[in-house]
């Protein structure tokens, strides 16, 4: 089986609090990753992100639930799993922000997307997903590290 996980790591010129609250209240998360966010951005909580694609006049909502949070170091949610049921460990994909300092004004973020194996899918499915997700997270992350970058 192909190699499933998705990792995406980027070094930002903003000290860790600041990427912290940029990756994890909703007015900010819209500023670089989803169109329209609902978050209860604590461990249980739950949300959505909502995706516009303008060249297709669609949208996408997908459901999160979070599982952990640790400021300023660690942010995680799940997420893929079926529509109206609980994301657990069987059924969905763990996506893990980890901030680390490097220095007073800089952090290094890394994102992390595992369990896809997990999730009940065609393999043809899974393949597209991880295509999908591993540049969908160099353009976002790329997006964050510009906004972050003008201060």
């Amino acid at each position: 089986m192909a190699d499933l996980t998705i990792q995406r790591e980027v070094l930002i010129e903003a000290p860790a609090d600041v990427v912290w609250r940029t990756i994890t209240e909703p007015d900010q998360i819209t500023a670089w990753f989803a169109d329209r966010v609902e978050l209860d951005a604590r461990p249980g909580g739950v949300g959505t992100f909502v995706f516009e694609n303008s060249a297709t006049k669609t949208s996408s909502t997908v459901a999160i639930a979070v599982e952990t949070v640790d400021p300023p170091r660690q942010f995680a949610f799940r997420w893929g799993h079926p529509e109206g049921v609980d994301a657990v460990h069987a059924n969905s994909v763990l996506v893990q922000f980890t901030l680390t300092a490097d220095g007073d004004d800089r952090t290094r973020l890394r994102v992390v997307e595992t369990g896809l194996e997990r999730v009940d899918w065609p393999d043809d499915q899974r393949a597209r997903y991880v295509d999908e997700h591993r540049d969908g997270w160099s353009v976002a992350l790329g997006r964050l590290v510009v906004l972050l970058s003008r201060g």
